[in-house]
């Protein structure tokens, strides 16, 4: 790294600090977790509060505790302003970056990989459901009962890697891919309400959407087999499916995704602050 990059970054590094220290933190607001890139932070403040992280509302349950998720490409710092507690309280988060590896995967059906233009109207189509789902919060937060990894297997692919299908560059992966047999169980990572239950999406297949709570929903593609239906409440832990090779996918396994609103978040730092 150039001189000049290191002091700048230290400049922006101090700054940052200096304006934390000089902003009114209240002690009736607490945050678990470290904001990083892809991460999520869980809030505690008092109820009936307002939140809102870079001028954007957040969620925020009825005894006052909220959620904040960070995406792969998160700047380093995000401002965070809290309304009546019963003073406003603002707080600069300095977000960590991480390094993200580059991925290729080969072998995918040319359809698939190239869609034609009917394709890529449906892969938008169905982006668009997916998006007006995550849009829609909901306050209770089932996700306190804690979460944890739904299926058992191999890690195959990590959240954020920037992939080649093909040779032809692609989004960057936003979940976890676990693999294992076909027809081995997919379990629900936390309670919640099933929000979708699509037997056949182009990009991944038969999936399932559950909605946590307070914009926090996870996400399991690729299945070989659907077990809830859209409404269904499930609790930690229940199947919901079985891993398979739907949509787009070279051979069996779960992409299990975690997100924050419209927020892609990396699936293992998600488990690592609501594991119980």
């Amino acid at each position: 790294m150039p001189p000049s990059c290191g002091r700048r970054n230290r400049t922006i590094a101090l700054a940052i600090a200096l304006l934390s220290l000089s902003l009114p933190l209240q002690a009736q607001t607490v945050l678990t977790g470290s904001p990083e890139q892809g991460g999520l932070v869980l809030g505690q403040t008092s109820p009936g509060a307002r939140v809102s992280l870079d001028g954007r509302d957040v969620p925020v349950a009825a005894d006052g505790l909220f959620l904040l998720g960070f995406g792969r490409d998160a700047a380093e710092a995000a401002r965070l302003v809290i309304e009546g507690t019963p003073a406003t309280e603002e707080r600069l988060l300095v977000v960590a970056r991480r390094d993200w590896p580059v991925q290729k995967v080969e072998g995918l059906p040319r359809d698939k990989a190239e869609p034609d233009p009917v394709a890529v109207a449906r892969i938008k189509a169905e982006s668009q459901m997916m998006r007006d789902l995550r849009g829609r919060p909901t306050p209770l937060a089932q996700f306190l009962s804690g979460l944890e990894r739904p299926a058992t297997g191999i890690v195959s692919g990590v959240f954020g890697s920037q992939r080649f299908y093909n040779g032809n560059p692609g989004a960057p992966h936003s979940g976890l891919d676990i693999a294992g047999p076909t027809g081995s169980p997919v379990r629900a990572a936390a309670d919640g309400v099933v929000v979708l239950a699509a037997p056949d999406l182009f990009l991944t297949g038969r999936t399932v959407m559950i909605d946590h709570g307070l914009g926090l929903m996870s996400s399991y593609a690729h299945l070989s087999a659907i077990a809830v239906t859209a409404g269904q409440r499930v609790i930690r832990g229940q199947p919901i499916g079985a891993i398979g090779a739907s949509g787009l996918a070279t051979g069996a396994h779960l992409h299990w995704g975690m997100s924050w609103q419209e927020v892609r978040l990396d699936p293992v730092s998600v488990e690592k602050l609501l594991r119980r």
